[in-house]
């Protein structure tokens, strides 16, 4: 079986993060630290102008939070500690003074939505299928939800994670605004994220810098606010109905 990674590699102004994991770009805690890192680190770095963020493979650009890792936890701290992992490269992506473009060539469950919410442009296919899983499994989606939430609004947002069994399609998730553009092959998405990744490249970063700020205007508070949904969701997949409903569905993988 392949292993997971995680890499980034910067060219002509364009730093590529690109991560992978066998079980549908599900995201393990490792991996959550290390795109945290490489988020900050090309925020920091001057050779980059604009980031593009996108998983490897064709089917799913990302499946959430890793099943094996939450049947896993055992107390509240490690709850928390799991969690904390999505608090942390979210608010890396906002705090980012550099544009981030996703590149969603498949489906996003979970995690993977709040990966798209939270980037500055996300840029998709027509397979791009979206869902909000957590409360499926005993959870909710809280460490994600003021991402999604600030993108979608509280109507769509409120919809995903109550029918958290329902697929909504491409199409759903450019009118709610959470995909900017939606294309009809991997063919025609990357040569946009090319596009605008290199216009972007080219532009000025000062410039940009101020946009973001003014983009994440009153997300401030978002430390310590995705700190209290980490614990939240850390609590919730202690209980007997987050392990077996998870045990369920790994069965059905």
């Amino acid at each position: 079986m392949e292993q997971e990674y995680v890499k980034s590699e910067t060219h002509n102004g364009i730093t590529s993060i690109e991560f992978f994991h066998p079980q549908s770009n599900s995201l393990p805690g490792k991996m959550l630290k290390q795109l945290a890192h490489e988020i900050h680190f090309a925020g920091t770095h001057t050779e980059s102008k604009v980031i593009v963020l996108k998983s490897a493979g064709e089917k799913a650009f990302c499946a959430g939070a890793s099943f094996d890792e939450l049947v896993q936890i055992k107390n509240e701290e490690e709850g928390l500690m799991f969690f904390s992992g999505f608090e942390q490269v979210i608010n890396a992506m906002r705090k980012c003074p550099k544009f981030i473009i996703a590149r969603i060539q498949g489906k996003c469950v979970g995690g993977g939505v709040g990966l798209a919410a939270t980037a500055d442009y996300s840029i998709a296919v027509t397979e791009a299928d979206i869902k909000l899983s957590e409360l499926a499994v005993g959870i909710g989606p809280f460490v994600v939800g003021p991402a999604v939430e600030r993108k979608i609004g509280t109507a769509a947002f409120s919809a995903l994670a109550i029918d958290a069994t329902m697929w909504r399609n491409s199409e759903w998730a450019k009118r709610k605004g959470l995909f900017a553009e939606v294309h009809e092959n991997v063919a025609n998405m990357n040569e946009s994220v090319n596009r605008l990744a290199t216009t972007l490249a080219h532009s000025n970063p000062e410039a940009m810098a101020e946009m973001k700020k003014v983009f994440w205007a009153g997300t401030e508070h978002w430390d310590d606010l995705l700190k209290e949904r980490a614990a939240i969701s850390g609590r919730l997949i202690l209980s007997s109905f987050s392990k077996a409903a998870i045990e369920k569905f790994k069965t059905k993988a």
